[in-house]
Formats: C-alpha cells, structure tokens, sequence
C-alpha cells in the first residue's frame, strides 16, 4: 500500500510550515486538503500559501476551480488518489495537509457515495459537514439541486435535509471509495489560550494583506455571493459587511470568533479519527524534531 502523511490541526497552529519542513526531511510533496484552497483569488481568506513560501517544494490542489464552478468530495479524492500515485512512482512521499475533515476522512476511511442508500456513511458524511459548516450551508446545497425539494422543507430540519441530499445523491456517483493507503496521521496542536491567540492576530494580518479588497475582487469578477466557498469562514462575514450588515469592528471580531468555534471543531474531528498521533507544536522545533522521529520510525 502507498504510504501517506497527514498534517492535521486547527487553523492557525502552523500546518503548512510544519509539511515542509518535513517534505524537506523526507523528499515529500505536498497535497493541500482544504477545501476553499482548491478555488482561484481565494487567497488572502483562506490563508493560501504563496509561491515564495514553498521552499520549492511542489504543491497540489491549490487553484484549480474558478469562483462558481463545483468541486465535491467525490472530485476531491479522485484528483488526490491520481496525485497520490503521481508522487509515490516518483518515489517521493505524498504529504496531505489541511483542516477540511470530511476530505480526510474520505481517503483514510472510505466514503459511500449513495449506493448503500439508507445505510451508508454518506450520511454521517453530511451531518459531520454541518457540524463543521453549519447545518444552511446543506440547506442551500439543497437548495441549488432541488429548489422544489427545499421548499416543502424548514432549514433547521437537520434530519429532512440530510435525508433529502441522501437521496438525490444516490446512483449518482460510485457507491464507494476503497481505502488503499497506508496512512500515518498526525494533528498539530497547543494550549489553547495560545491558539486562540495566533488566530486573532491571524486575522487582523489578513485584514491588513486586502481581505476586503479580495472578496470585493471576487464579486466583481462574478463570483457568486451565496457560492459554498464564498460561504466560508472570512468570506461571508465580509459579505455581510459590505451588505452593511456588520460594522467593520464586528466584522473582525465575528470572523475571529468563527474561527476559534472552528477550531474547536477541527479538534473535535481530529479525536476522532482512528490512530491519530497528537504534537504539541508550542516549541516548534522539539516538535518538529518529535514528527521527524515518529515518520522515520512508521517509513
């Protein structure tokens, strides 16, 4: 089986400098998991890493889509999978890095795509979708594939919604992605006072590197105000803002407090997958120096 690296944790705590430098370490490349990344001028919002930041180590996954085109989970494995392949026959190691759970879960657990209907994890798919995202972004889902649907249905019906998506889903895609990967899993982590701290600068730097002008320069361009992407964290608060919703001071402080409910979640998720192998990257280097240890002894 082909051997893969994940670098998981909440945002903010430093996956990305972590990846290279192990990429660096092990000859890897490196394959973003993040779901808002894999779209075009979404940069400033999602905290893309940029060209004079890589190292020169190789990158996937990053502008591939523009604004309103589709990316699912589906899409998503089928492009990592041929990566996956790509960067094994180099004899490199692939290294997957992000917070978008439901992609992570997909590779190293298996997705039902809807050929299991009722019984499948597809469902448990789209509630851990909600719980990450919040239960409108499936509403609107919804709404985008079946208005009729939709509208016989309340957005606070989790359970009729998800249903809903269930069944529209089915024999629609393959019923099942097979796990064929040896997988080594880490997830980043530190006090929380501290995260919680990075976070909050995180965003008054992005605040400061044009966020505003970004989502502008988005919607000018086209991209569509109720797009999923559009609907992620930073992107629709600065929406709401420019709808003259929100001050600008509640603006920040709406995406800074979004962003730590996030990360709880993200943590939340990393607990719950199998195998998992916390760091404490508080002393980056003793905990860079920790997964350097741990990934020669899984090679």
């Amino acid at each position: 089986m082909k051997k893969v690296l994940f670098i998981l944790g909440p945002t903010g705590v430093g996956k990305s400098d972590m990846a290279i430098s192990l990429a660096e370490e092990f000859n890897g490349e490196i394959i973003s998991a993040d779901s808002v990344q894999v779209f075009k001028n979404f940069d400033v919002g999602s905290a893309k890493i940029q060209q004079e930041e890589m190292k020169g180590i190789p990158h996937f996954g990053l502008d591939l889509l523009d604004a309103n085109e589709e990316f699912s989970v589906f899409n998503y494995i089928e492009y990592t999978k041929k990566k996956i392949d790509e960067i094994t026959n180099r004899n490199h190691l692939p290294i997957i890095v992000g917070g978008t759970g439901l992609y992570v879960k997909a590779l190293t657990e298996g997705y039902d795509f809807g050929g299991k209907g009722k019984e499948g994890s597809f469902r448990e798919e789209l509630k851990q979708e909600a719980q990450e995202k919040g239960l409108v972004v499936l509403y609107e889902r919804l709404k985008e594939l079946s208005p009729e649907r939709a509208s016989e249905i309340s957005q606070n019906d989790e359970k009729r919604i998800i249903r809903s998506l269930e069944v529209l889903a089915l024999g629609n895609k393959p019923s099942k992605n097979d796990v064929d990967i040896d997988a080594k899993i880490f997830a980043l982590d530190m006090p929380r006072d501290i995260l919680y701290d990075r976070i909050n600068k995180r965003v008054d730097i992005m605040i400061e590197k044009g966020l505003l002008q970004e989502v502008e320069n988005l919607l000018e361009q086209g991209a569509e105000k109720d797009c999923q992407h559009m609907r992620a964290i930073g992107y629709k608060e600065v929406v709401s803002f420019l709808e003259g919703n929100l001050s600008k001071e509640e603006m920040v402080e709406l995406i800074k407090k979004n962003s730590r409910n996030y990360a709880k979640r993200q943590l939340t998720f990393c607990r719950g997958i199998k195998n998992i192998t916390f760091i404490d990257v508080l002393d980056r280097e003793k905990g860079k120096k920790e997964l350097i240890e741990k990934t020669k002894g899984w090679l």
